[in-house]
């Protein structure tokens, strides 16, 4: 049980950098309203569709994402994350990187916080470095 939507999100990271499908479907809410949207991917609704694409990406090992630039928006049910993602990949060139632009969203039930919806697109390379607008040096 996730106590907390930011424990809930470490463990879907975690699940991601080890592959572990038993982990990734603890974080994910057993309600069939649950959607995934991977950059250039299609919509997965549902437990049992959720299920079978992660053991699809896993299946390919783990996946290197480091969340960084978190926005967090908590109410006493929901809780809404808007961050950067950056993932490194292994090539034949060396490891690249990318930067994705991703909503994780989190409902609060009798199980404790699940994730309900993972959304993520494509960002700016640089997006990690020069992505400001999120982060005001005055506030009004």
């Amino acid at each position: 049980m996730f106590t907390t939507p930011q424990e809930a999100e470490q463990a879907f990271y975690e699940a991601l950098r080890q592959a572990d499908l038993n982990l990734m479907m603890r974080v994910w809410s057993d309600d069939e309203e649950v959607v995934c949207i991977h950059p250039g991917g299609m919509r997965t609704i549902g437990h049992d569709a959720m299920q079978s694409a992660w053991q699809q990406i896993f299946a390919n090992g783990p996946v290197t994402i480091h969340p960084i630039r978190p926005m967090i928006m908590t109410s006493v049910m929901n809780s809404i994350h808007v961050l950067i993602e950056q993932i490194t990949v292994a090539t034949a060139q060396g490891e690249k990187s990318a930067h994705c632009y991703t909503t994780n969203i989190f409902s609060k039930g009798p199980a404790g916080w699940k994730m309900i919806l993972h959304h993520a697109s494509h960002a700016p390379q640089d997006a990690g470095l020069f992505d400001l607008q999120d982060r005001p040096d005055t506030l009004h």
